[in-house]
């Protein structure tokens, strides 16, 4: 760590005693827990543009959620921005990933428990009154689309500009909007005791297609009929078709 981002973070956080690398997030980010006189705080660094410009919009929504005890998400203390690279400073939260407890887990009766869990986490902030703070005033899908029609122009995805064609001619029927993750996936949920209890990556957090979150929450145990109905003993809100998977999670997300 440089020497000038340290002295920028200590204003924040207080003298930095130590520095524990916790590695990558995904490609997008890299992680650290940094001890100091005043407790335990998590740096999230990005480097490449893109990244960097998602780090800026979870650090507006973490700020945003400050005052709204409602949402659980990581505490937001501060954002600096250099030349080379962006960092975000938050609270440290103990736990794990839910794709981490899911391996770890020893039976597929405490998968199902993990599940169901994570699938009452969801229905309860989709049930929430939208926040008018998260709210951009246009359609969603529209600004996802504008925004994968840019990282086409500039190579930045796998996703193809004759994809990008067929969701705008093939969009789904309309569905009342809800608050969004944006990217809910069991990478981006964290358990706490045994519970899903606490929203990351949340540069995404938006008012949008609640059908987007849930494609991408059930994802990974898609193909798993006992592991799929656990999540929706707990989601009972709405359950996605095939037809919708394929185009929020099959189509769209591979934009992101």
């Amino acid at each position: 760590m440089k020497a000038s981002l340290q002295t920028e973070i200590e204003k924040v956080v207080g003298k930095i005693i130590a520095v524990e690398v916790l590695g990558e997030q995904g490609c997008t980010s890299e992680v650290c827990k940094l001890e100091t006189a005043q407790g335990s705080f998590l740096l999230k660094r990005s480097f490449e543009k893109r990244y960097r410009m998602w780090l800026a919009e979870e650090a507006k929504v973490l700020k945003k959620l400050m005052q709204e005890k409602g949402i659980p998400v990581p505490q937001y203390y501060g954002f600096i921005e250099e030349s080379d690279s962006s960092s975000l400073i938050m609270s440290f939260e103990n736990g794990m990933t839910l794709t981490a407890a899911l391996t770890a887990a020893e039976s597929i009766a405490e998968k199902k428990v993990l599940i169901k869990s994570f699938g009452e986490f969801l229905h309860k902030f989709h049930e929430q009154e939208p926040l008018r703070m998260l709210d951009e005033e246009s359609d969603w899908l529209e600004r996802q689309f504008g925004k994968a029609q840019s990282y086409v122009d500039n190579g930045e995805t796998e996703g193809s500009q004759e994809l990008l064609n067929h969701l705008k001619a093939h969009k789904p029927f309309s569905v009342k909007q809800t608050m969004i993750h944006g990217d809910c996936t069991t990478d981006n949920v964290f358990v706490q005791d045994g519970e899903v209890r606490l929203f990351i990556d949340v540069a995404g957090m938006t008012i949008g297609d609640l059908r987007y979150d849930i494609s991408l929450a059930i994802s990974d145990f898609i193909d798993s009929p006992e592991l799929l109905d656990a999540f929706y003993d707990g989601y009972t809100r709405y359950r996605v078709s095939p037809e919708e998977i394929q185009y929020f999670d099959g189509g769209l997300y591979e934009f992101f």
